[in-house]
């Protein structure tokens, strides 16, 4: 199954919850969710009794669209952080926002991880002055991640950096001026935009 091309903010009703999809208009008063905080659908109204393995799976769901990672993919991150020193799913959670797409949007030189993607994997980034064009290149502390040069003098890059209201967690030390980002650290579950219960995806896979 291919990524979904469908209006982005019925992920954000079936979740319940603002997941940032939408880049700038999801901090107006014009974002779904506040207007309609039920699902999509016409049962989206409804009351339904959850199981426990549907907590387990919608909080998977959100993960995956909030990071936009399909599911081939999030299994793999999944298995990388089985086989990585301390709890699953902290490592989980680690290595998603080390994706150069999610930093990019981080940093603010992007208005959501969708856009952060389009502008990777069309070579506007460097990684310790090489050019990187995957958006899931994991970053590592001490990697300096930066507007190429013939792309600062982009109107929309320059916009993005000049308007982003958006305050870079403390694990990135972001110059704005220079359009450039250090990874001074690594992120923790605090540092994340929503509540996601991680362990609950543990449980999951761990069926």
């Amino acid at each position: 199954m291919g990524r979904y091309t469908g209006p982005v903010c019925r992920l954000c009703r079936r979740e319940g919850m603002k997941l940032y999809l939408k880049g700038d208009r999801c901090y107006t008063d014009k974002c779904a969710i506040d207007r309609k905080s039920y699902g999509p659908g016409q049962h989206g109204q409804g009351r339904k009794k959850i199981s426990g393995y549907g907590i387990q799976l919608r909080e998977k769901q959100k993960a995956k669209r909030y990071y936009g990672v399909m599911e081939r993919q999030f299994r793999k991150y999944f298995e990388m952080a089985e086989r990585m020193k301390g709890a699953t799913g902290e490592n989980l959670l680690q290595l998603l926002e080390r994706r150069i797409d999610n930093v990019v949007y981080r940093a603010g030189f992007a208005a959501s991880r969708k856009e952060a993607r389009q502008l990777v994997k069309h070579g506007h980034f460097t990684v310790n002055g090489k050019k990187v064009d995957i958006p899931s290149y994991l970053v590592k502390v001490g990697d300096v991640i930066e507007v190429k040069e013939k792309s600062k003098g982009m109107e929309r890059i320059k916009e993005l950096v000049s308007d982003s209201q958006r305050v870079a967690p403390e694990w990135l030390e972001v110059n704005s001026e220079g359009m450039k980002v250090k990874v001074v650290g690594l992120a923790k579950k605090e540092h994340i935009d929503i509540p996601l219960e991680e362990h609950l995806i543990v449980e999951l896979y761990s069926r």
